[in-house]
Formats: C-alpha cells, structure tokens, sequence
C-alpha cells in the first residue's frame, strides 16, 4: 500500500535518529583527567530534550546539580552512587523535573543512558557553574 498519497509528514525533513554503537566515533571527552566520555544520541530543539551514551571510569564525580527537566537513567554496566542510592547494572531510576543532587559518583566504570526532558543546571557554593541542555550538546557533538 502506498500511504504516502493518503499521509504526508507535516516537515519533510522527518526522519529516524539512528546512532551506531560499533565504534569509537562520536565519544566526546567530558572532564579534564579523561574519566568521563559522552556520546550524544538524540537532541529536540522542539521539545529541549535530549539523550546520552555516558561513559565513566571509576571514581569520576558529577558536581551538584539541579534537572530542568525529568531524566530516566539506566546503568547498562557497572554501579554508581546517586544520592544516597547505588545504582547497579539493569538499574532504571526515574529522576523528576526539580530534582537536586550532590556529587553522582562512579564506584567502578560505568556505563549509562540517560533520557532528560530538559536542561541541568550545576552549581557551587557560589553559584551557577554550567548550563546542559540540547544545544550545547549538539555543540559538542559537532566539535567532535
């Protein structure tokens, strides 16, 4: 059957995200001592969110943040302190808007998907540190 003559996409640019996994490629460094990595798998200027391949090695730690947005988080490999939970691998979490951290700690390497809905926002005792969101992610990823 021919749909395309009864449904037509209301942007012809539609199209499927697909990001290979089979490769180095598109891993993008995210801290200085080289503990963390990303790879960034989907971003939405229409609705800011957004999706992550993250990579980290033990001991690398997330500084406090707050989400803009809802995050579903799943542990493919490894265990990770969020909070005061340790997250083990096939672990899902779902982490909503608002929600405030202090340092999300790899207790050995870790990888995990993340699946945010909106923004992080990080912070020190002083103030606002670093602003996440889809656009500077797609940022990175064209750096890379």
């Amino acid at each position: 059957m021919d749909f395309q003559k009864f449904i037509q996409p209301v942007d012809p640019e539609i199209a499927d995200t697909l990001v290979r996994n089979d490769d180095e490629s598109g891993w993008v460094q995210t801290d200085r001592e080289g503990l963390a990595h990303m790879k960034v798998l989907w971003t939405s200027p229409q609705s800011g969110g957004w999706a992550v391949y993250l990579r980290w090695k033990k001991g690398y730690v997330v500084p406090p943040h707050k989400h803009l947005g809802a995050i579903h988080a799943y542990v493919i490999s490894g265990r990770m302190r969020v909070r005061d939970t340790i997250l083990e691998t096939g672990d899902y979490l779902y982490e909503a808007n608002g929600m405030i951290h202090d340092e999300t700690e790899a207790l050995e390497d870790t990888m995990h998907i993340n699946i945010a809905d909106g923004p992080l926002m990080f912070f020190n005792d002083e103030g606002m540190t670093q602003y996440l969101g889809w656009e500077q992610l797609e940022r990175m990823k064209a750096k890379n």
